[in-house]
């Protein structure tokens, strides 16, 4: 534990320099607040079916124009011990008013079983999650011919039980940038990141590249559609890589309050068969 403790204080040392909030301050600081519902149901590969609720709750700060900082702490379900289920949850997207960029956390590869006994495979699980910290930096603002960019980092807390297959037990951290780039009513974004996996106990994991792309359109000041593809290299050793579709939407309600909800369709056999989410936010 005390190793841990260690290895937290000094990524977040290191990371101090680049996060600084010092070269560019706004008036005002700014928050937000997000709470989720998603659903996923898919065997991922070991031929025992595993739904699973993902409620996350989340809280951003944004110091200046440039700089946010968030934290997530979710409640997780599983109907089996059979995969860490709930990693597969995570909303494509960020809820309030920061960037999209929450791809983070370990998904498992296709065909790798957690170490759950029969009884444990069959026994539904629920508790807390793991907690997520993020923060990123918006490097370079956008231009007539060039995307914005934001480079990120997170780190994994494994606050979610392993016991019960709700989390792997570890430690994880990533790094990732973002692009993001509008063409009048018209945008396109993706994200590409890689992640660090503490060694688990329940899964054999490894490291792995992630990535989302897509686009949408600005329907009036308060609808927005978008079509994305999400997924990532295999993450665990033997495992396949994840693919999966998404239909997005976003939906101001009022200059505080939103709405952000997809479809997901899997592609690859690691990723869920199917999906879907809503998170309300609101900020201030």
């Amino acid at each position: 534990m005390a190793l841990q403790i260690k290895k937290v204080f000094g990524i977040l040392a290191l990371a101090a320099p680049l996060l600084s909030p010092a070269l560019l301050r706004a008036d005002d600081v700014h928050y937000a607040v997000g709470l989720g519902c998603e659903f996923a149901s898919g065997s991922y590969g070991t031929g025992i079916r595993t739904d699973s609720v993902f409620l996350p709750f989340t809280v951003a700060v944004y110091p200046t124009q440039r700089l946010d900082f968030s934290l997530e702490l979710p409640f997780v379900y599983q109907s089996t011990g059979a995969v860490v289920a709930g990693q597969y949850m995570t909303m494509q997207g960020q809820t309030g008013v920061a960037q999209p960029a929450m791809l983070a956390g370990s998904m498992m590869g296709g065909g790798m079983r957690t170490t759950a006994s029969a009884s444990e495979v069959n026994t539904s699980h629920y508790g807390l999650g793991d907690t997520k910290l993020k923060a990123g930096y918006v490097l370079y603002t956008e231009e007539e011919y060039v995307p914005a960019l934001r480079p990120n980092f997170y780190l994994k807390i494994p606050t979610a039980d392993k016991n019960k297959f709700l989390g792997t037990g570890a430690f994880d951290e990533g790094f990732a940038l973002e692009l993001s780039k509008w063409y009048g009513d018209w945008f396109a974004d993706g994200e590409f990141g890689y992640t660090i996996q503490g060694k688990s106990e329940i899964l054999a994991v490894k490291n792995y590249l992630y990535y989302y792309a897509g686009g949408g359109y600005q329907l009036g000041e308060r609808l927005r559609p978008m079509l994305l593809v999400k997924g990532s290299t295999a993450t665990t050793e033997g495992g396949g890589p994840l693919l999966e579709l998404r239909l997005r939407a976003k939906y101001q309600l009022s200059k505080e309050l939103g709405l952000d909800g997809y479809l997901a369709k899997g592609i690859e056999t690691a990723s869920p068969d199917y999906g879907l989410g809503l998170a309300v936010s609101y900020q201030f």
